[in-house]
């Protein structure tokens, strides 16, 4: 009977918490249909190419390839440039006899693509190439072999030899071995660091105010701002730490290689950890306690990576990709990306810092309007 009745009071309490009854049921649900929504829709992938100097056939089969658009460029130089400002996936030249493809490999499955697309148009082009000369190659080869057959035959095999196409690849960022986990490791990295300064700073300012420190704060003539900035500035110099101690042992211990300069990806994740910190503090005044603040991971940290650009958003439906436009570990994943990938400075990465800031200034604000609510004078 002891074991009915404090069954029947927990389970009383529980249906009294209507919060935690809609994230217990709810949230598992609204999470599925947003993979749903994710996973089913187009999952190709889609690649830009540059070419200079290609053959008409091979450029004409390489554009009829599903997913792949073709661009002419006179010059390596403009199409160099486009490599850079991110409008091509890769570069196709024709040197005499052979080939050199220039990726920039910041995505290895778009580099897959390209190397297929090209590979399938080669064999396109040679096998339209036979078929328009096989009558006359036929006979020609038959009355060359009746005459002179093995030396014919070596020569043939040389000349097809030597007229092999030579493929020559070069990759902008990494190598051959780069692979998908070097995309997303920048993402990864922001993550963590989002995750884990969200759920410092919610934790430990909803202890403070469950325990009554807050509201003796509160009831000082101190300003609502002071109390917020002297939070965020003392919360801050450890979400420092924190993220320098993540960027380093993700550069280091993971080897990723770091083509702009290491100081900037600190400096875009620092700024990713202050918007964390100020994100985790204004959730926890919306919690009466530490379970009810595990509850809002599953609703509003777990979502972001989806939109974050773990999963291409070019492969998602226009209404879903929107929605990473209010994702703060989009930005920094950006930011972090282009710098690590692309040698980008701070001057190029001005509107993703930018968006970053107002994500900030706004959440700050929200943090100083909510502390209203706890001021009992």
């Amino acid at each position: 009977m002891r074991i009915i009745s404090i069954m029947n009071r927990v389970l009383k309490e529980l249906f009294r918490d209507k919060r935690t009854l809609a994230l217990m049921f709810l949230a598992p649900v609204l999470i599925l249909l947003l993979m749903s929504f994710i996973f089913n829709s187009n999952s190709s992938t889609n690649v830009d190419i540059a070419t200079v100097s290609m053959p008409s056939s091979i450029s004409k089969n390489l554009d009829q390839t599903k997913h792949v658009n073709v661009t002419k460029y006179s010059t390596k130089k403009a199409a160099n440039k486009a490599l850079k400002d991110d409008k091509v996936d890769a570069i196709i030249q024709q040197k005499g006899n052979d080939y050199d493809l220039t990726y920039a490999n910041t995505d290895s499955t778009k580099t897959a693509a390209v190397k297929m697309a090209f590979k399938n148009s080669m064999t396109t082009t040679t096998i339209s190439t036979l078929k328009s000369k096989l009558t006359v190659a036929s006979t020609a080869l038959a009355k060359v072999q009746s005459q002179m057959p093995t030396a014919t035959t070596s020569t043939a095999q040389k000349k097809q030899a030597s007229t092999t196409p030579k493929i020559t690849n070069h990759y902008v960022y990494g190598d051959s071995d780069t692979g998908f986990f070097d995309k997303i490791l920048p993402i990864l990295m922001g993550f963590f660091v989002f995750f884990f300064v969200f759920l410092i700073s919610g934790m430990a300012l909803l202890k403070e105010r469950t325990s009554g420190t807050l509201d003796r704060l509160l009831a000082t003539p101190v300003k609502r701002q002071d109390i917020v900035f002297g939070y965020m500035a003392s919360y801050g110099i450890l979400a420092v730490i924190q993220t320098i101690i993540i960027v380093m042992v993700t550069v280091w211990l993971l080897g990723i290689q770091v083509v702009g300069n290491i100081f900037n990806v600190i400096l875009v994740n620092l700024i990713l950890a202050l918007v964390a910190l100020a994100f985790g503090i204004l959730v926890s005044t919306f919690a009466n306690s530490e379970f009810q603040m595990m509850q809002f991971i599953p609703i509003l940290v777990i979502p972001q990576v989806f939109f974050s650009g773990i999963i291409p958003l070019d492969s998602m439906a226009g209404w879903v990709r929107d929605i990473s436009y209010i994702i703060p570990i989009k930005y920094s994943g950006d930011a972090a990306a282009r710098v690590i990938m692309q040698g980008d400075g701070l001057s190029s990465l001005g509107l993703d810092i930018g968006v970053l800031f107002i994500f900030l200034v706004v959440l700050t604000i929200l943090n100083v309007v909510g502390l209203k609510r706890y001021r009992k004078v």
